[in-house]
This record gives C-alpha cells, structure tokens and sequence, in this order.
C-alpha cells in the first residue's frame, strides 16, 4: 500500500496509468473535495464548542454550562428518554486542548481514511463508532457526565489500522498502531478519561474495518458495498439497543 493524495491505494492500483489530477496547486477546495465529510465533522464540532462557550460559563477553555448538561452522554438521562444525547455527546468538549487533540487526530485520520473508502463508508463507519464509544460508556461508566469525539476518533484509528493491513499498508498500519497503543496507555493512566467511550470507539471501528476488508476480498460478492455499509449500520443500532437496555 502507499499512501496518495487521494487516501490509501494498494500496489496494483498504483501501477495503473490512472492520472491523478492535481489543481489549484493544493488549494483549500482541493482539500476539502478529497475529504468532505472530515471537514464537515470538524466543522460541525467547533460550531458546537462555539455554541457551548456562548451558554456556557467557564469561558473559552473550560464552558461547561446549560448545553453539557443537556446533550452530554449522562446514563439517568437516557434512562428517562433522552437517548439523543449518545450522538449530540460526541460533538462536545471539555476544553480548547480537548478539542484541538479530537480534531488534529480527525483530520489526519479522516483525510487518509475518507478518500480510501468513499465519503458514504466513511461517514457510516464514524457514527457507527460514535455509538459503540457512547455503548461502551454505557457499561463501564454510565453515572458519568461524559462528552467528546473520542470515540469515533478510536474507531476511525481502529478501522484505519485494519484496512490498511488487509491491504497491504504493513509501514502505516505500524504506525496507527502505535499511535493506538499510546492513546491506550493515556487513556488508563490520565484521570478524567473515558475509558469506556475509548474502548467502545475502537472495537466498533475494527468491527466495521473487518467488514470492508472481508467485502473487498470478495466475501459479499458483487453487492460488497452495500453489504459493508448494511454491517455497519447494523453495529451502531446494536450498539443504541444495547446502551439503551443498559440505561
């Protein structure tokens, strides 16, 4: 595998005599039109920090406030119907270092991890991860009042290892996984972490890889595609079911 401006190929597509167009001399279009979907989470949780700093009332580094307690991932809370709040939790943060990590990581992920799979794949995958991370905080730490897109990024660095060594990628997948072992480590040894949201994220985002990987090798035959995506839809409704029947 190498990888390219436009993700993640394998060898033999690299030897094709398929031109990749480069323009505008890597304009910002350019970038966002190899990734759209990466740009848009970014963009969509800064919107939300924006939003939490002008509720809230710890100002830039630490807003707290009216919007955390509404929409962040809060066990009691989704007992009693509020089951929004396992998706609206992965669009909030804590602080600035808080999101600027998330996102740093989104963007390295999400720009060699979308063009590799196709933006419908890759947003499947990332909200698929989202809900294990907020199942996983369901079973190991439900009372806590838990928030952050770290969830989906485990996943998106989970599935980013997989695929890549299912196709051959051995150097990056390497170099995902040290990247997931030292997060690992910060994860169990840094107080107020959610290791349940961590853990979640990653096996949802390997599950969801090993299907693409198992597709791509012709397990599904020719509707792969649609099998893949069906398999990922299918691990985050299970992982809803299952937060749910815990809360």
């Amino acid at each position: 595998m190498t990888p390219t401006p436009v993700g993640m190929r394998c060898p033999e597509c690299m030897r094709q005599r398929t031109k990749v167009v480069q323009g505008g001399g890597g304009g910002g279009g350019e970038g966002f039109w190899r990734a759209p979907a990466t740009f848009i989470l970014i963009g969509l949780n800064v919107i939300a920090y924006l939003i939490e700093i002008a509720a809230g009332v710890g100002g830039l580094n630490n807003p707290g406030g009216e919007i955390v307690l509404k929409y962040a991932l809060f066990g009691p809370s989704v007992a009693e119907g509020e089951w929004y709040r396992l998706v609206t939790s992965g669009f909030l943060h804590a602080s600035l270092i808080h999101i600027g990590f998330n996102m740093l990581l989104l963007f390295f992920l999400g720009r060699l991890l979308e063009p590799a799979l196709g933006t419908p794949r890759f947003v499947v995958l990332y909200f698929a991860s989202l809900l294990a991370g907020s199942l996983g905080v369901m079973v190991l730490d439900p009372n806590a009042l838990t928030l952050g897109a770290s969830g989906a990024i485990f996943g998106l660095a989970g599935a980013t290892f997989v695929i890549a060594r299912g196709r051959g990628m051995d150097a990056i997948a390497s170099e995902i996984g040290f990247l997931i072992v030292f997060n690992l480590i910060f994860s169990f040894t840094i107080s107020g972490v959610s290791i349940g949201a961590h853990l979640g994220g990653l096996v949802g985002g390997v599950l969801c890889a090993l299907a693409i990987v198992a597709g791509e090798r012709g397990s599904f035959g020719r509707r792969h595609f649609q099998a893949e995506v069906a398999i990922m839809v299918l691990i985050g409704a299970v992982s809803v079911v299952g937060a749910l029947a815990i809360a």
